[in-house]
């Protein structure tokens, strides 16, 4: 039997919803939420980020605000026009829009950005949080993997767990999601790919995370019988299609579960952003409180 879809849409919509309402609660206690991205030089695949994220903020009530900054903008500069953000009471949320040009060290940057105020949960003190099981603010793709994955009602505790892919911002912390609601959870890396191990692995999970931005990494034949798949390769090809890292057609004839490409986890990540939002101003009400 064909797997079901798990689309990000309806994940989102309910997101949205539910952060809408506590933006006019916020709003009502004299909170406003508000999202700043900065973005470092002219970028077409940016732009679509950032409009994206204008889009639902307006739907959700937050103030957004995007603010280019030139390409030939020193670290020293963006540094401190971090800091300005940082020490703005009127500014709840920042995200720092990737790519920075290559004289900028995107990691001393995001780092820079109060941890409060880190709507990416990318700072030390946000990862670290998620690694001691009492996050905040998580990074917005792993959440939402994590969210599609909750939606099916299955229980992940003692569930075979496999993480392809150990990036700072999807992997590493969906594997601590995991972990932390009791998967038996493994990451596999280029090192497991090199050895010949990857298919081992995921023959035997029953929750599948890919996110490496390989088209059809994973083998349809791989996928273990009612699995769980989450998906979020987004592969451009030359005729014009989006592959994901899993042969998604082959891998909804064994798994119970499969997220779509595109439509799926990536769908919701916007969303989950706007969320975070609202949890960055709750944050800052409480210290201030």
């Amino acid at each position: 039997m064909p797997a079901e879809l798990l689309k990000g849409k309806p994940l989102a919509d309910k997101i949205k919803a539910e952060v809408a309402k506590e933006v006019e609660e916020l709003k009502a206690k004299g909170v406003a939420p508000s999202l700043v991205a900065v973005q470092v030089g002219e970028n077409e695949a940016s732009r679509v980020y950032t409009n994206a994220q204008r889009k639902n903020a307006e739907q959700c009530g937050i103030k957004y605000e995007l603010q280019e900054l030139p390409a030939d903008t020193t670290q020293e500069q963006l540094l401190k026009h971090i800091a300005g953000l940082n020490a703005d009471p009127n500014v709840t949320g920042i995200i720092l829009q990737m790519p920075l040009p290559q004289h900028i060290d995107a990691k001393v940057c995001q780092w820079s950005i109060a941890y409060e105020k880190d709507v990416e949960g990318v700072t030390p003190t946000n990862m670290g949080l998620v690694t001691f099981g009492k996050p905040r603010l998580v990074p917005c793709t792993a959440m939402g993997a994590f969210e599609l994955i909750k939606s099916t009602g299955v229980d992940i505790y003692g569930k075979e767990v496999v993480v392809v892919g150990h990036s700072d911002i999807v992997g590493k912390p969906a594997a601590l999601l995991l972990l932390n609601s009791f998967g038996t959870t493994t990451i596999c890396h280029i090192a497991t790919g090199q050895r010949g191990m990857t298919e081992s692995h995921v023959r035997r999970a029953e929750i599948l995370v890919v996110a490496v931005g390989v088209p059809h990494l994973i083998k349809g034949e791989w996928i273990k019988e009612g699995a769980i798949v989450i998906d979020i390769g987004i592969n451009p090809t030359k005729d014009g299609k989006i592959l994901g890292d899993v042969e998604t057609e082959a891998a909804a004839e064994r798994a119970a579960w499969i997220t779509p490409v595109p439509g799926g986890a990536g769908t919701a990540t916007t969303a989950i952003l706007m969320r975070n939002t609202v949890e960055a101003a709750k944050w800052q009400l409480e210290k201030r409180s």
